[in-house]
């Protein structure tokens, strides 16, 4: 008697040997490819955290992004090798293996574009924090270009004419472009705040006549926080489209201010003006004295123009230190016997 006899056996077209054979690899393959994903991934984390290597980690990320299902799919895809299977049922099997890897490898690589902007993130907020938001944007119309271009290789290896579909698309999103064109100005004018930053979260802008620091950069709005508490929102092309002055720029700060002193003033005391002037500025910190003169004859006047520098953005350090440029100015025009002029008529009476 033929103990083996029954492994020649046929079920759906194949010996029980060869379903044996192919379960044998398919359980083989996952056990090999599920235990090679947790070592791999794992060693490249060590690695990576190890010497500071963002290859590394980015390559760890992405690995530890292997989907089980794909795995499975794997496997099955050898073990399906010992099997005779009818031409339509492994039609159906390439396209879902297709389907499967193509989707797999559009997580890997969002896996990869994810940890990246992860990892340029935690630079930018050690010396650039206000870039995290242009970031978000950016890695929003990445992953939505590559998610795009997925899809159309699936289409196209499933027979489906993608000529013909990206020219149906086209004609289409000119007529989505026409009745949204407001909203696609402010979604392309945010990538251009995010790609030229003419500003950045915490800048202090003044538009027209509002003025504000910015909070969020979105896709669609600017958000400002007004001086007075409120919050402004604006769209981002009428940002673009405005006269933006950035105050979150500003290194210094120039200042100029002017006095006026009585007609009466000896011209003695006139060439005292900005000896006293220039000493009240250079005995500041963080300043640079630039000039002080007699500008002109004024209508109850004569003026004098000063010029001079605060070395620091801080509108609240600029104002202390007018402050006491002015109160140190005051003493001195006092003790000097100088005098302020205001504003004066003189009227000529003429009597018969």
């Amino acid at each position: 008697m033929d103990y083996f006899a029954w492994l020649d056996h046929q079920i759906f077209g194949n010996p029980v040997l060869a379903w044996g054979l192919g379960v044998a690899v398919f359980a083989v393959s996952l056990s090999v490819f599920w235990i090679a994903r947790r070592i791999i991934g794992s060693r490249l984390a060590r690695l990576g955290e190890h010497r500071s290597f963002e290859p590394l980690r980015i390559a760890a990320h992405t690995v530890t992004a292997t989907k089980g299902w794909f795995l499975v799919l794997a496997a099955l895809a050898l073990g399906a090798q010992a099997w005779v299977i009818e031409p339509s049922v492994r039609t159906l099997l390439r396209n879902v293996l297709m389907i499967g890897a193509l989707m797999q490898v559009g997580i890997w690589a969002t896996a990869a574009l994810d940890i990246s902007l992860r990892l340029r993130r935690e630079r930018e907020l050690q010396t650039h924090p206000e870039a995290i938001a242009a970031m978000d944007v950016l890695g929003f119309v990445l992953r939505l270009v590559l998610w795009t271009i997925v899809i159309l290789v699936i289409l196209d290896n499933l027979g489906v004419q993608i000529t013909a579909l990206v020219a149906g698309l086209g004609i289409g999103g000119v007529a989505v472009a026409l009745a949204t064109q407001n909203i696609l100005g402010d979604l392309f004018a945010s990538l251009s705040i995010v790609l030229d930053k003419p500003f950045v979260v915490g800048d202090f802008l003044s538009i027209g006549d509002y003025v504000g620091s910015v909070e969020k950069v979105g896709l669609k709005t600017t958000r400002l926080r007004s001086l007075s508490g409120e919050q402004l929102i604006i769209s981002n092309n009428d940002l673009l489209t405005s006269r933006i002055r950035n105050f979150g720029r500003m290194f210094e700060r120039r200042v100029v201010f002017a006095l006026g002193v009585t007609y009466e003033t000896p011209a003695a005391k006139l060439r005292l003006i900005p000896v006293v002037v220039r000493e009240a500025i250079e005995a500041q910190q963080k300043v640079r004295f630039d000039r002080s003169h007699f500008q002109k004859y004024g209508d109850s006047a004569l003026i004098f123009e000063t010029v001079y520098y605060v070395l620091s953005p801080e509108y609240n350090y600029y104002m202390d230190l007018q402050q006491t440029i002015n109160l140190i100015i005051l003493e001195r025009f006092s003790e000097e016997g100088i005098e302020f002029a205001y504003p004066t008529h003189t009227i000529i009476s003429r009597t018969a």
